[in-house]
């Protein structure tokens, strides 16, 4: 039987709000029962498992990533847009880390070419339009922002800049700023 009130969507928001409160790792339908003071049994009804229940954290995740980066790139471009777009990643990161770690769950082919994960790269690559980048390079340079972006919010959410100075925002500015350099100086072989 279905409990009243309770639906997919409302499960896996509370289950990304969950993600942001306790960490992703931590979120099974039976901590999202717990939440609903519901028994477990109530919510197969809506979720298959913990592992579908994190899949569509995930989903959602990449889904409101991509809605906020694409309204920030929004009538902006190069130096903008990148510094506009790295924020994005950042300030959600850091405002929704159970969600940003979700973001990253490792989803089946299908899946992931049915989310909001191909709206990303093009994203990217629009950015990346400004700097006249041919390919391979436009590929390249692609992973260069995925792997510099999720590597200083991966460092900065685990507190590794919290202990020294200067202060993390203006690290992130002079990177964004070196990042903007190194797009427009790209090395050629």
């Amino acid at each position: 039987m279905v409990r009243a009130g309770l639906t997919t969507e409302r499960l896996v928001r509370a289950g990304a709000e969950l993600a942001d409160e306790v960490g992703f790792d931590q979120v099974t339908v039976s901590a999202l029962a717990r939440r609903f003071d519901v028994k477990v049994a109530s919510l197969y009804s809506h979720l298959r498992n913990s592992q579908d229940l994190k899949k569509r954290i995930a989903l959602l995740a990449l889904a409101e990533l991509a809605d906020r980066a694409a309204e920030a790139l929004a009538g902006r471009s190069g130096k903008d847009a990148l510094g506009a777009f790295a924020d994005v990643y950042r300030d959600y990161a850091l405002a929704h880390p159970g969600r940003y770690t979700a973001a990253r769950y490792p989803l089946d082919p299908e899946t992931a070419a049915a989310s909001a994960g191909p709206r990303h790269a093009a994203l990217t690559r629009a950015i990346l339009r400004g700097y006249d980048l041919p390919e391979p390079d436009q590929t390249h340079a692609v992973r260069l922002l995925g792997s510099v972006f999720h590597g200083y919010v991966s460092l900065e959410t685990a507190g590794g800049f919290a202990h020294s100075a200067p202060d993390s925002q203006e690290s992130w500015t002079r990177i964004v700023d070196a990042l903007n350099s190194l797009l427009r100086n790209w090395p050629t072989r």
